[in-house]
């Protein structure tokens, strides 16, 4: 099972990066598959160390894909690096192995502290929607225009019907990003 967390990681100049990303647990060790390149796995090979922040917050996943990276931060306990402020809690991870492959390598990483900072009182429809349409939108170079269209017109009879403020808000973030990108489409054939 894949979960969608948001992980965060030391830079080299210091700041944290923050990206969504799934993860699985395996015989007690967390497992995380970026693809190359990645500055998550490029921050995790370098560093040693990862967090992993558990939010029903879809709005900072849809933010990590659409520029609205700007999260506050509180350090983390035992390792070098930050956690999310408002996660419903947070694990710290140290690098166990990595099974190298070229294309998506395998980070194999220890929890060495963990912490439950809120109660989870479950998701509405929207931000479901919100982070499936974010994993739609971080693949936009990859699916045909008809798939990704199809998805967001489902998709977003969920948030108008549920979606709050802060969803709405971020739902807005992400068709801003699909037309930037078929802007951007447009133009390279009009050259």
């Amino acid at each position: 099972m894949i979960l969608e967390t948001i992980v965060t990681t030391r830079a080299s100049d210091g700041d944290t990066h923050i990206a969504p990303m799934g993860v699985r647990e395996q015989a007690g060790l967390f497992v995380l598959s970026p693809f190359r390149p990645s500055r998550s796995l490029d921050n995790i090979v370098r560093e040693g160390s990862a967090v992993i922040n558990y939010t029903d917050d879809a709005s900072i996943f849809v933010g990590c894909l659409t520029g609205h990276r700007d999260w506050p931060l509180y350090p983390a306990v035992k390792i070098n690096g930050h956690r999310l402020e408002h996660c419903l809690g947070h694990v710290e991870l140290e690098l166990e192995h990595i099974k190298d492959d070229e294309q998506r390598p395998e980070l194999l990483l220890r929890p060495v502290y963990e912490e439950t900072h809120a109660p989870f009182h479950g998701f509405n429809r929207a931000q479901a929607a919100l982070i499936e349409a974010s994993i739609l939108v971080s693949r936009l170079h990859i699916l045909p225009w008809e798939k990704i269209k199809s998805e967001i017109d489902y998709l977003a009879i969920a948030v108008v019907k549920t979606a709050g403020p802060r969803e709405q808000l971020a739902w807005g973030w992400l068709m801003q990003r699909i037309a930037l990108f078929r802007a951007e489409q447009q133009e390279e054939c009009d050259t």
